[in-house]
């Protein structure tokens, strides 16, 4: 299908290109344009890839929000975003869709850069309430009369942040935070009453005589404001006597809900009595995640995040392999535990889970508190293994200093996602953990590339007595990396690999996949007449052991030009760590080098077969950088 047919393939979608066109809608089009923004969505992102389960539960409130406020003067703020396509949709981007998350295209999650009507970045989970809030004291200091809308599911609520924005959320600020519950409950207003309740609230007539029954209670002479108070407390003891406190509401944030969230009039309602408030509330709806696509109805985690349909599926994964052995090596060690900060599935562990019950931990989206919880199992005498994606580590960055490192207590950092990563664009891409565990003192890092050496590296970091971190890629391991750092299939020792012997005019010092490139710039050399080698670094840390063998290395090989490469910062990092330990060694006396790393600026968007030219660090860059140096 065309780019023009595709815009024309629904009938009034395909007319939206601003919110103002989703308010001139009649009532009677909102549904069928929710079914026509379902049906887009699956066929789009099962083609191209996405995030489909969380989008299709949130139409109904995307399109009411839209519906209700005046974006982008008011501003809506999605949490982690990845549920913002149907906002991204309404708002002038549908005839772009199919350029997200592709090189250049549509971020998959909200991106200031890209739109005005994407009011505040995301990516990670549970910083929309605080920027929220901070938006609504803004506009409270410069008395503007705007509505900050804050959308969060409740998987992000188990993030601390959201709780101490909560804590600071005061009623008279123009702030309306929409808590779209869509796995597990967070209230206590379950049974017959708490339903009819919430089926009263929804009317209309019940605010309005909820509003007109305070008004004249209050103006009653003497006895009018007391009486109001008293009477509130009454209600409110009531109410908790009968189905339990709100939590919300003992914070003293006006509540409203729960109601459906994936039915448009009950939402539409609880906005517009939100707005008509003039206070701080808190709108509770309940949606189903995957609502309309039956296969994502019913298995919600795996359409959660989907392919593009032109990926090859692969058996396996460093994320599955990593859960297979740390599975058989608690088989024999009892001691063992499994720490998970939400992502049991993500990150392998969901085996481990199944058959370790009592030794598995998912914390929720909090990975500080995680990694202290690690530092106390490891204080009283277990071995914990924290797998967490190399861009949510950033989170514990003080907990894995102050509470783990500084204590002398060993831990497993196993760090999925590591280096660049395509299609999730600059708040996934893992380019940070190598620079910010090389500044903390004791903590060691291992860079296998194969299963094999991750289950080497595995075993090692769990005998080891300090913070020890195993960073892998996503995806599978390469054919090309194995056969040639691990011919004979020696995983036994953790240490410095070559992919030849004798001399070479330059020397490739690298860790992690990106060897596959630096194997590619090889052979570009190797055209030119130009002699190189190889060395893959299976550890990172210590610096001070690391230098010694590739000084060694240096030696035998006696290069005119020693290159550094590596897909992650360049300050602080593998290289200028490196490099700087050989200097100290004399390793580089008379000998030209460079460091090749993602220059220190966030990473673009972009795809798989893209990712490391963007970043300058493809094959073809690092041969014209090897022949510059050789100059």
């Amino acid at each position: 299908m065309s780019r023009e047919e595709k815009q024309n393939e629904y009938k009034y979608l395909g007319n939206i290109n601003s919110p103002a066109d989703v308010k001139s809608l009649d009532e009677s089009e909102i549904l069928p344009l929710c079914d026509e923004i379902r049906d887009f969505l699956v066929k789009r992102v099962s083609e191209n890839g996405g995030h489909l389960a969380s989008n299709l539960g949130a139409v109904e409130l995307s399109v009411a929000i839209h519906r209700n406020f005046d974006c982008p003067r008011d501003h809506v703020i999605f949490d982690v975003g990845h549920q913002s396509y149907i906002h991204k949709i309404l708002t002038g981007r549908y005839k772009d869709f199919d350029s997200l998350r592709k090189n250049g295209g549509m971020s998959g999650f909200t991106k200031r850069s890209e739109s005005e009507y994407d009011c505040f970045g995301a990516g990670h989970s549970s910083t929309s309430l605080s920027a929220g809030l901070g938006f609504a004291e803004a506009d409270k200091l410069s008395g503007s009369d705007v509505y900050t809308v804050v959308v969060l599911g409740d998987g992000s609520y188990t993030g601390g942040m959201i709780h101490e924005a909560l804590n600071n959320c005061r009623r008279d600020l123009k702030l309306i935070i929409i808590l779209n519950e869509n796995e597990m409950s967070i209230s206590k207003n379950i049974g017959r009453f708490a339903k009819n309740l919430a089926k009263i609230r929804k009317k209309s007539g019940y605010f309005n005589a909820k509003r007109v029954t305070g008004k004249v209670v209050r103006k009653i002479p003497l006895l009018g404001k007391p009486l109001f108070s008293l009477m509130r407390r009454v209600k409110k003891y009531m109410k908790n006597a009968l189905y339990g406190s709100n939590y919300f509401e003992n914070l003293g944030l006006y509540y409203l809900g729960p109601a459906d969230g994936n039915n448009y009039e009950d939402v539409d309602a609880l906005i517009k009595e939100a707005k008509k408030a003039g206070e701080s509330v808190i709108i509770h709806v309940k949606t189903k995640k995957g609502k309309g696509y039956e296969p994502a109805e019913t298995n919600p985690g795996d359409y959660h995040g989907i392919r593009p349909a032109s990926s090859p599926a692969s058996d396996t994964s460093f994320s599955a392999e990593f859960g297979k052995a740390l599975c058989e090596m608690a088989q024999s060690d009892e001691k063992i535990c499994a720490i998970t900060a939400a992502m049991s599935s993500g990150t392998g562990l969901d085996g481990f889970a199944h058959g370790y019950p009592d030794r598995f931990f998912d914390v929720g989206i909090a990975e500080e508190h995680a990694v202290t919880f690690a530092s106390g199992l490891s204080a009283n005498g277990y071995k914990p293994v924290c797998a967490i994606y190399s861009t949510f580590l950033q989170r514990s960055y003080d907990q894995i200093i102050h509470d783990a490192a500084l204590q002398g207590l060993p831990m497993v950092l196993a760090i999925d996602r590591a280096g660049l990563n395509a299609a999730d664009g600059a708040t996934h891409h893992g380019i940070f953990d190598v620079a910010f565990l090389s500044q903390i003192p004791g903590v060691e890092i291992y860079a296998p590339v194969t299963y094999g050496g991750l289950r080497a590296s595995l075993k090692k970091a769990l005998d080891g007595d300090v913070v020890s971190a195993v960073r892998y890629p996503s995806g599978s391991q390469q054919q090309i990396l194995k056969d040639t750092f691990y011919p004979n299939e020696d995983y036994e020792n953790i240490r410095v690999r070559t992919d030849s012997y004798g001399k070479s005019d330059v020397l490739i010092v690298t860790h992690g996949r990106i060897a596959s490139e630096c194997l590619k710039a090889k052979k570009n050399l190797e055209v030119s007449g130009i002699s190189a080698k190889v060395v893959l670094c299976e550890y990172i840390r210590p610096y001070t052991r690391l230098a010694i063998e590739i000084g060694n290395v240096i030696k035998e090989t006696s290069p005119r030009a020693v290159l550094f490469v590596e897909e992650e910062i360049k300050a602080g990092g593998f290289g200028m760590m490196l490099s700087e330990q050989l200097r100290i060694n004399g390793g580089l006396d008379g000998v030209k080098y460079h460091i090749a790393a993602p220059s220190d600026s966030f990473v673009i968007q972009t795809r798989k077969e893209h990712i490391y030219k963007s970043a300058g660090v493809d094959a073809d860059s690092l041969a014209s950088i090897a022949k510059e140096l050789l100059k």
